[in-house]
């Protein structure tokens, strides 16, 4: 995940994340269709970066729905705890992952999204 400070706002979308059952094809996919900039993290998961938003693709089969939205925050523990006091589910726990820490919240609906900090 890209740290430019002109990127990074306090609770907002950042970050996308896809599921792909190729990442060798979508990445040729998505850099001859946009131009995207690719950056592999081992066999499941390759990044990309954009001007306003970045994102990635790990080993999974796409369906319906299946994009997790990744949210900024300055205050991890903090934007957990406003998660959990408007009804949201903690659905994976914060966790370090190369670039920071992050966790997993369902939303009322059951959309799950996920909040990274530096």
């Amino acid at each position: 995940m890209s740290n430019t400070p002109q990127k990074l706002k306090h609770q907002q979308v950042q970050y996308l994340e896809f599921l792909s059952r190729d990442l060798e094809r979508v990445k040729t996919f998505y850099t001859s269709a946009f131009g995207w900039v690719f950056t592999d993290y081992g066999p499941e998961y390759t990044a990309f970066e954009g001007d306003f938003v970045d994102g990635g693709f790990t080993i999974g089969a796409p369906s319906k729905g299946s994009i997790l939205v990744v949210l900024y925050s300055q205050d991890l523990e903090g934007t957990r705890t406003n998660v959990i006091r408007a009804g949201g589910v903690i659905s994976k726990e914060i966790f370090a992952f190369p670039g920071g820490r992050r966790f997993q919240f369902l939303d009322p609906d059951g959309y799950e999204l996920a909040v990274w900090s530096l």
